[in-house]
């Protein structure tokens, strides 16, 4: 007996819509809000643990109790931002935009450190989401900001990765873009997935499968899965994570290196949460181990629910969340929230979530059509984009993420975009950063430009025409502010001639603190 053209079709395209026909997943409400509890819970307790390895050395003890005495959960951005995210959900519905995420942001004054607080302050000045976690207005758009922020939009997905995908890239765009916003897009994928899925690798390879392979985020893991493949252990993946994408994102908070860390945690925890918390913690030295064990821990929390974590500790939070500061900036209004109640909210919204992408609900249980994973369209940034927006006739090469701003001080340079002001820093120390152009001169007869040096730094200047060396000049900060030099370039010499300028910026020079170099007003007059 045939099939019916519409079942035809349907058979033949729905895999491409990521919908699984073999596998439905049927989930109690009571065992549903149970597992978003031990996602919130999970993430509190591995940060938690966590604090004195954030950005620090690495354990090499085994971790099993907070370094103080608590009576409640503090505030913090591992779970404040996914606080309001709920509220924004139950303020402006289901299908909120970005923008009016950004609005309950700015509501109860969320944004607090990183690319987090570059987003706040951006939406402060008029730059409205998701314009404040482009590399454009955002320094910081690699950074682990989005990564620790999207537990949450898993959780409100469960079976349907492709959704949670969606959301937490969208969302995810407030204060990430590209490998930054990536990073959310895994998170909610592996808990989305945990929801029906015991098999750690095969969470963290289906997870992995919703990034385009140009990303560097899906690089790093696929190198993590191969690597685990091959029978390599725990510190033998842990090193080449660092090795490699730590060396190419020097910022402690970096979303590439860290993603592979909670990856490889969960590899080797075994789905056991005290063990894949405690890999996060000795992963490597000056990573953001409380977030990767709060990312990793959430993972276990929605595969098993509140019964795989540690009672003691669970209780010692006492059912609350409290505070009415992060680190310098007051939150309105200040936080006094039961982690229970809390739960319950995250999954009412998740019931709409899922009832909306055709869920069924009946007699408290949830029938769920399990989603494979479909691979998102790349998004994708490299650093010589930046000149698009600033002075697209110039290419720019070798230039480094750096590190200032991120999780760490006093780490080297950054590049990135103020406005009409590019920053830059090389990847490659010994070769810097070059700034070039052709060009046939006619009736230019000088090139000038401004370069800048922040106080107590140092890098030098040299501009060739050709291979004419015409300027090789040591910038030194000697002020307390930015000092800018303005530099000059005779081109009569070349009238009728196509030229070649590069202007470079080298950064070794002995005996000083090297640092950013800072361009704006190029011009031929």
């Amino acid at each position: 007996m045939g099939i019916s053209k519409s079942l035809f079709f349907f058979l033949l395209f729905s895999p491409l819509l990521g919908v699984s026909q073999a596998k439905v997943l049927r989930l109690s409400i009571k065992d549903y809000q149970d597992r978003v509890q031990a996602v919130w819970v999970s993430q509190m307790l591995g940060a938690m643990m966590g604090w004195p390895f954030e950005h620090k050395v690495a354990s090499v003890s085994w971790v099993d109790s907070f370094p103080k005495k608590y009576s409640h959960a503090p505030v913090d951005d591992d779970w404040y931002y996914e606080m309001v995210a709920i509220r924004a959900f139950e303020k402006y519905g289901i299908n909120m935009t970005v923008k009016q995420l950004g609005q309950q942001w700015l509501e109860n004054s969320a944004g607090t450190w990183g690319s987090s607080e570059q987003a706040r302050l951006l939406m402060l000045k008029g730059v409205v989401p998701p314009s404040t976690g482009e590399p454009r207005y955002n320094k910081l758009w690699f950074t682990i900001g989005s990564e620790f922020s999207s537990d949450v939009y898993g959780a409100i997905a469960p079976g349907m990765p492709n959704v949670a995908a969606k959301i937490a890239r969208e969302y995810g765009h407030i204060n990430g873009f590209a490998e930054g916003a990536d990073g959310g897009v895994f998170i909610a994928g592996m808990i989305s997935i945990a929801f029906m899925e015991n098999n750690v690798r095969k969470i963290v390879g289906e997870a992995s499968r919703l990034i385009d392979p140009r990303s560097p985020y899906r690089q790093c893991l696929n190198m993590v899965l191969s690597m685990f493949d091959k029978g390599k252990n725990s510190r033998e993946i842990y090193n080449a994570i660092e090795d490699k994408w730590h060396f190419i994102y020097p910022a402690t908070n970096n979303a590439v290196a860290n993603g592979g860390i909670v990856a490889t945690s969960l590899l080797f925890g075994q789905g056991d949460f005290l063990k894949t918390v405690n890999l996060a913690y000795s992963a490597a030295d000056f990573t953001d181990a409380d977030c990767n064990a709060a990312n990793a821990g959430a993972v276990i929390g929605a595969m098993k629910g509140m019964k795989c974590l540690p009672e003691k500790l669970v209780n010692s939070l006492g059912d609350k969340i409290e505070g009415d500061k992060m680190g310098k900036v007051t939150l309105t209004p200040p936080v006094n929230e039961s982690i229970s109640s809390l739960a319950k909210r995250t999954a009412d919204i998740g019931v709409r979530i899922l009832s909306e992408h055709g869920a069924g609900i009946s007699n408290g249980q949830l029938t769920i059509k399990v989603q494979r994973p479909v691979q998102q369209a790349a998004e994708l940034f490299q650093l010589s984009d930046f000149t698009l927006y600033w002075n697209p006739e110039w290419k720019l090469e070798r230039a480094g993420f750096g590190g200032a701003g991120g999780g760490m001080p006093g780490i080297r340079g950054l590049t990135y975009l103020d406005g009409d002001v590019l920053s830059t820093y090389p990847r490659d120390e010994v070769r810097g950063v070059e700034l070039t152009r052709t060009l046939t001169i006619t009736t230019e007869k000088k090139f000038i430009f401004d370069a800048g040096v922040d106080s107590a730094r140092t890098w030098e200047l040299m501009v060739y025409i050709n291979n004419q060396k015409v300027i090789d000049q040591k910038l030194e900060g000697t002020q307390g502010t930015r000092q800018w030099y303005n530099e000059e370039v005779d081109l009569k010499p070349y009238k009728g001639q196509s030229i070649r300028i590069r202007l470079y910026q080298k950064v070794l020079v002995p005996g000083k603190a090297s640092g950013n170099a800072y361009w704006r007003k190029l011009k031929f007059l």
